[in-house]
């Protein structure tokens, strides 16, 4: 019954306003193992999954029917990323667009992890994919993402609207404290120079020692034939004397040294993101000539592509653990030393907060630039 003196229309239209400054999570993955962290995250936010349907056609298109109306309201859309990347992605951005055309006030994206981040960098004639990501997320309707542990930080800048790029580092460190009964007989290694800093804010946390391998064979830019001598120089050609460019040495590799005491220690190997193992067998391979006795590879995004549960079970690595921003229940099957650690309870803050217009800076506490 309406308040006295407030006419029964009145009344309605102050219940839908209240309705409409409420907010929905939905999930945009049409695979059931990837709504897993869904369920998660409205579990902890005692809310129910939005619902609507996300599936693929026998002609291959990706089709979005949202079953419930969202006008006026903040969604959140969680879209974990599977091994058909291409495919959550379009997922993710037909779900933006129709929210957009459902009249949604805010939508905000929960993507655990970002895909193409590695494509960030110009590589010769290639192109910054996650620059292309960015400006289609924000075409398609995003307002907002949130994220974690982008593969470099410098991707914020790529977007028109707020990024949140959490951290997974706290929920890492508390495992090492928490399951490996003799952490503080451990050392922090960087498999490569270019994962030093990560590795250092770890050992300072944790009051550990630090060790990076040198020398490890990696992805570089080679000077190669690839068409940039084009036209072809003319033999004998007149060069004017001030176009002469200096000879440029090529690189040579360093053998591989590790920098730092890991003899009769455990190694604790950390990096963002475990996709090819091979560089972390190699490097397990390389500790273990050291004198390591235990050997534990820490990342925040467990991809595991290929052969990885396999050539992890048959290498020197102990155990790998990695967080849920990825379903990898498969591999784990595959591969027993694969553990995983829960990040729903930081995304469900997360939610909770931007909803609610609170300061995010509890999220970011003792977090270093670095980390």
């Amino acid at each position: 019954r309406p308040p006295p003196g407030r006419p029964s229309g009145l009344h309605d239209a102050a219940a839908m306003n209240a309705a409409r400054s409420g907010y929905r999570v939905f999930s945009a993955n049409s695979t059931a193992a990837c709504t897993e962290l869904a369920k998660r995250i409205t579990e902890r936010l005692g809310a129910e999954l939005g619902k609507s349907v996300v599936y693929q056609e026998t002609n291959g298109e990706t089709r979005v029917e949202i079953k419930e109306s969202v006008r006026g309201q903040d969604i959140f859309i969680i879209q974990t990323i599977p091994r058909d990347v291409n495919t959550a992605v379009m997922e993710l951005l037909i779900m933006a667009y129709a929210l957009k055309t459902s009249c949604a006030r805010n939508i905000i994206g929960v993507i655990p992890y970002f895909p193409y981040s590695k494509q960030s960098k110009m590589r010769k004639r290639g192109s910054i994919v996650c620059k292309l990501l960015a400006s289609m997320l924000a075409k398609a309707g995003l307002t907002h993402i949130i994220t974690m542990d982008l593969h470099q930080k410098e991707i914020q800048g790529f977007f028109s609207f707020p990024v949140d790029n959490l951290r997974a580092s706290p929920f890492l460190i508390q495992y090492i404290q928490e399951e490996i009964p003799d952490y503080r007989n451990a050392v922090i290694v960087a498999k490569s120079p270019d994962a030093a800093k990560r590795a250092q804010s770890y050992a300072e946390r944790l009051r550990l020692g630090l060790a990076v391998i040198h020398g490890e064979a990696q992805c570089t830019e080679q000077d190669m034939d690839d068409g940039r001598h084009s036209p072809p120089m003319v033999k004998n050609a007149t060069v004017h004397p001030g176009l002469e460019l200096p000879l440029m040495m090529a690189k040579e590799k360093p053998p591989i040294t590790v920098v730092g005491d890991v003899g009769g220690r455990i190694a604790i190997i950390v990096d963002d993101i475990i996709d090819d193992v091979e560089s972390f067998v190699a490097a397990a391979e390389i500790l273990k000539e050291r004198g390591a006795y235990k050997i534990f590879v820490m990342a925040t995004h467990g991809l595991l592509s290929a052969d990885a549960p396999r050539l992890i079970e048959e290498s020197s690595i102990d155990e790998v653990v990695v967080t849920n921003t990825v379903p990898h229940e498969v591999q784990k099957l595959q591969c027993p030393k694969i553990k995983t650690v829960d990040i729903s309870l930081i995304l469900s803050e997360a939610i909770r907060r931007i909803h609610n217009g609170e300061s995010m800076a509890y999220l970011f506490r003792n977090i270093t630039v670095d980390d």
